[in-house]
């Protein structure tokens, strides 16, 4: 069925925000092909890999509610990873609409604009990571978002480990250019949020975490969104190209993929993105996208 409903026109703030998380997947993408095509033998071999970039439209197509374009790559140094631009527009159902703020003045009515990121690198001796950042209006307008590290062997899951200092290092750089953000907080509620709650341990050693951010100044909120964007776009593929050449022994890989369950466990029972995208009519391929390719449970 082809749609004959129009887009509702953005405000310059939504079409800002939106132009800018579709740019940051471009930015990542290309950095991410440009980790693969530096690997090479004795530990990588074949072609390098390349991201699917694959547009989607939200809902069965009797009217325009938004989509997005998702990327998705399976190479040498990603065994899998997704980088995924969305925008969507639409009506929250009556439940799920009292748990957003702002839903009950717009009746309902929200946009979403963001990117999001997982990466699940072959070498165990990789870090895994996740990244959003996202923009949200009801009534109210706000911003989202973060970035963690999950190391996957026991003795990079400290605190003290290089990868996890850099990483922290990046994140507080973030904070650091907005004067009304703190990073202990954000660091605080990263650790909070990222928690399995049913083994009582971190998912990784954390980052920072934001939801709802809302100052008062639009453009400064941004620009701290932003910057978030920009750091991990640059400290990560920094961690990966440190770590990608080092051998790793068959005890490492299994160790990686029993981690890499704690990962769909916390997914699947905990993140709200995914709550989010799944009750908002988002693209299924996409939303769970994330979850590892190959995974254990011993």
């Amino acid at each position: 069925m082809t749609s004959t409903a129009k887009t509702p026109p953005l405000t310059d703030h939504q079409a800002r925000a939106s132009a800018w998380f579709r740019a940051l997947q471009a930015d990542i993408c290309a950095r991410f092909e440009a980790l693969e095509d530096a690997a090479g033998p004795p530990l990588y071999r074949g072609p390098a890999g390349r991201f699917v970039l694959t547009e989607w439209s939200r809902g069965d197509g009797s009217e325009d509610l938004g989509g997005g374009r998702m990327g998705l790559m399976r190479g040498k140094v990603f065994e899998k990873v997704g980088v995924h631009f969305s925008m969507v527009h639409g009506t929250f159902s009556e439940a799920f609409a009292a748990q957003i703020p702002g839903a009950d003045k717009s009746e309902g009515r929200f946009w979403a604009s963001g990117v999001s990121l997982i990466a699940h690198p072959r070498n165990p001796r990789v870090p895994a990571a996740h990244m959003n950042t996202r923009m949200l209006v009801t009534s109210e307008a706000w911003f989202g978002g973060g970035g963690d590290l999950n190391p996957l062997l026991e003795y990079q899951r400290d605190q003290a480990f290089e990868d996890t200092v850099d990483f922290h290092a990046a994140m507080k750089a973030a904070c650091d250019t907005h004067d009304g953000v703190d990073h202990a907080e954000l660091k605080d509620h990263c650790d909070t949020y990222f928690h399995l709650a049913h083994r009582n341990e971190p998912r990784g050693t954390g980052g920072i975490f934001y939801d709802r951010f809302n100052t008062g100044d639009w453009e400064k909120d941004f620009a701290f969104t932003q910057e978030v964007g920009r750091q991990f776009a640059s400290i990560y593929p920094q961690l990966v190209a440190r770590r990608m050449n080092e051998p790793w022994s068959e005890a490492e890989r299994e160790e990686q993929l029993i981690r890499r369950g704690r990962y769909v466990e916390y997914n699947l029972l905990y993140d709200r993105g995914t709550t989010f995208g799944l009750k908002t009519g988002g693209n299924v391929e996409s939303i769970l996208s994330s979850m590892p390719p190959v995974v254990k449970w011993p």
